[in-house]
């Protein structure tokens, strides 16, 4: 049986030394469950320090990566507040940083079902969020990655707006000017409040609510690409605006 806390720890380790590490699966049993307990455990050492959680990232919202990894549902990690980039991502504190944009939805009341998670959204944004494997060569097992966190390492949204149909909107990445990705929220479950749904069950099946300020990040329009050093990255979406960061 897997040893969820020393698991945690040495993901944990990880992180804070940028050194990357074999594959957890390589050593050790793990399952989805004892994956995810891994990932709360993980949660749990950075609230010690003083991190307090400000909301859930989704992950593999496209068919085609539900297709790579075997899978037939979406997985979750959860954002605290240190990870939150507002205007700059210091990339020498992280592993191999990539960035995608995404759909942030801002969470105005507790969501006490799936069915309630659109009515309780206060605000959506353009965002983006900064995925950074803390296995070797970004390579991992689905186990793997969700005991890592879904590979959360930073996030950041701009302006927020008010609640409107976000399921066909246009987004553009740029690094120093320069379009390095382009893509639709459709690409997102089909509909990014499919994803904020999933984000309500999921929370849910763990004991858990999204709670009021709360994130939720929905989920890559395009593919992840890799986030350099002093660089200027900009993410539009159309009639969202754009979210700057430099690194």
């Amino acid at each position: 049986m897997a040893d969820v806390h020393a698991l945690a720890a040495r993901l944990d380790d990880a992180a804070r030394d940028v050194r990357a590490i074999p594959r957890l699966t390589e050593e050790a049993p793990l399952d989805e469950a004892a994956a995810y307990a891994v990932q709360r455990a993980g949660i749990e050492l950075r609230r010690r320090r003083g991190e307090r959680l400000a909301g859930v990232k989704m992950g593999f919202t496209s068919r085609a990566k539900m297709v790579q990894m075997g899978v037939d549902d979406v997985i979750w990690g959860l954002l605290t507040d240190r990870m939150l980039a507002e205007s700059s991502v210091d990339v020498s504190g992280l592993i191999h940083p990539r960035i995608e944009p995404e759909i942030a939805y801002l969470i105005g009341r507790e969501v006490r079902s799936p069915a309630e998670a659109e009515s309780a959204v206060a605000g959506v944004a353009v965002g983006f969020e900064v995925l950074d494997s803390r296995y070797a060569d970004f390579k991992f097992t689905l186990p793997d990655v969700i005991a890592d966190n879904a590979s959360a390492a930073r996030f950041g949204f701009g302006a927020w707006h008010p609640p409107r149909d976000v399921s066909n909107i246009g987004l553009l990445v740029e690094i120093d000017g320069r379009t390095v990705q382009t893509g639709s929220s459709a690409a997102i479950l089909g509909d990014p409040a499919r994803s904020l749904r999933a984000a309500a069950r999921v929370a849910l099946g763990a004991g858990m609510t999204l709670e009021p300020g709360w994130i939720v990040l929905a989920g890559a329009a395009t593919a992840a690409v890799p986030l350099p050093k002093d660089a200027h990255v900009r993410v539009t979406g159309a009639g969202l605006g754009a979210v700057e960061v430099t690194t």
